[in-house]
Parts: C-alpha cells; structure tokens; sequence
C-alpha cells in the first residue's frame, strides 16, 4: 500500500508541474501551442521506447481503435490543452488549477444526464464540498481581480477536460490504458505541430527552452502516466484517485515556491473542500462489505 501510494503522490506532483513549466516557458519567451508541441512530441517518443521496452504488444492497435485515439488526441485534448495553456498567459497557476480541479463536479453531472449513472447522497455530498471550493476559488479571482479572458479559458478548460473524460469512458472501454494514452499522445502532437510551428524544432536556443521542452515532454508527460499506472497496479484505481488528489496543493506549493505567486486563505481553503470532494466518494467505493 504504502509503495503505492508514494506512486500516486509522485504521478500528482508530475502532472502538477505543468503549470509550472508553462509558466517558465512563457518567461523564457515560447508560446503556448510551441510549448505543447514540444511536450507531446518528446512525450510520445519517450512513451514509444518505454513501450517498446515493457511490452511491444501495447504499440499494435486496430485501425478502429487508432480513429478514435486520434479524435481524443486531436480534437478533445487538444482543445482542452489549449484552453488551459492559454489561462496560464495571463492568469496565476494556482488559480488555473484550482478552476480545473472543478471537472469531478462538471463530470458526475455529466454521467447522471448521458450515461445514467445514479447519483446517490454520498455523490451529492462530494458535488456541495467541489462547488464550494470552487465559489471559494472565484471569489478570490474576483478580489484579486484576475484578467477574465483567461479566467474564461480556464473555465473552458475544465469543461472540455470533462467532456474529454466522458468521451473516454465511452470510446476507450476495450482499448488498455497505456495504448490509449501512447496514441492519444500522438494526435495531440500531431495536431499542436499543425498549429505551432513546425521551425521551432530549428529555433531552440540549446539551453533554457530546450530544458523546459524537454522537461514537459518528461516530467507531466511520461513519468506521470507511467507512475499512475504503476500505482494503479499496485494499489488500484480508487485508491490511486485518493491519493492522485493531493495535485491541486502541489500545484499551489509550486507557484509559491518557484513563481513567488501568493497563495491566500481562500485558495487554501478552496482546495481543501475540492480534495475531500474528490476523496469522499472514493472512501465510501472502497469500504468494506459486512457480510
């Protein structure tokens, strides 16, 4: 349990760096669909050899399976990825995530509406704690006054980010993760390549951008998926989302650290009730059946 749980922290601390190197990347003047470009295209060759390495049979797929993989990585994912690069020109990191961190809400209601999943009181309880924190995150945008184009594209964001998460729930079912997530990997690099600019590859300056490049194709890329899935071996997946909640206060933690951003009480507390949201449901899923 308590390997995997280490897991599941370092998976959360690697996808929450992202926002991060966004960040560091705009300061070291690249744009955001450059940024993602190089991110997914450094992530799907690292992810193509640590296939090849673990398990060959992961890199074959039909072409039925590739049309849909490519859909998510083209469209959906790309549409999100954008929104959520474009909130973080202009809006603080801590503020993007925790507005992200708002999917669990947008997607439980989702699933009642299209895939009649049943929402019980224990499901209720998890939305009320999410929306607040929330309310508790806008409220501090509002004080603090944040630009609203990119408050709106972090709306976007998770709400494109929720759609993605229907969609692969629906289109992924007989597909293995690994193999979902190498291909959807591709489309997006395929299509961030489109709509960047492909002499970029010609203009990294072999110092700063070409760290950072390579540190968002690594980092919120390859070791990301690579330890959730690991941890998901090891403790399951219920248990690996328990733990994978702590992303949220990673991210906060980073900003401060390493953006110098202000986190405030209200930040805090916002992202405190969306974890326990989050975990709420997963507790009760795992506890024990008397017999």
């Amino acid at each position: 349990m308590f390997q995997g749980l280490i897991f599941a922290v370092v998976s959360a601390a690697c996808f929450g760096s992202m926002a991060i190197l966004v960040k560091l990347g705009y300061a070291a003047g690249m744009s955001g669909p450059v940024m993602m470009q190089f991110r997914f295209s450094f992530g799907t060759l690292l992810l193509f050899f640590y296939l090849l390495a673990k398990d060959r049979t992961l890199l074959r797929i039909s072409l039925r399976d590739l049309a849909k993989c490519a859909f998510l990585g083209m469209v959906a994912y790309w549409t999100q990825t954008t929104c959520f690069v474009a909130a973080l020109e202009t809006i603080p990191a801590s503020t993007t995530a925790l507005v992200l961190y708002g999917h669990p809400m947008v997607v439980t209601l989702l699933s009642g509406l299209f895939l009649k999943m049943p929402v019980n009181r224990t499901m209720l309880l998890s939305l009320g704690l999410v929306m607040t924190g929330c309310c508790l995150v806008f409220y501090d945008a509002f004080l603090r006054a944040v630009d609203p184009t990119g408050l709106a594209y972090a709306l976007g964001a998770m709400a494109t980010f929720s759609v993605y998460l229907i969609l692969m729930q629906v289109l992924l079912k007989n597909i293995r993760p690994l193999k979902a997530t190498f291909y959807i990997m591709l489309g997006a690099a395929v299509s961030f390549t489109l709509s960047g600019d492909v002499t970029a590859w010609m203009r990294l300056d072999g110092g700063q951008q070409t760290a950072i490049a390579l540190a968002l194709g690594l980092i919120p890329g390859v070791m990301a998926v690579a330890f959730l899935y690991t941890a998901i071996e090891k403790i399951g997946s219920a248990y690996a989302c328990i733990f994978s909640s702590v992303e949220p206060i990673i991210t906060l933690s980073a900003a401060a650290a390493f953006l110098g951003e202000q986190v405030v009480w209200l930040q805090m507390g916002g992202a405190g009730l969306i974890i326990f949201g989050i975990v709420v449901p997963n507790l009760r899923r795992r506890r024990p059946q008397l017999a």
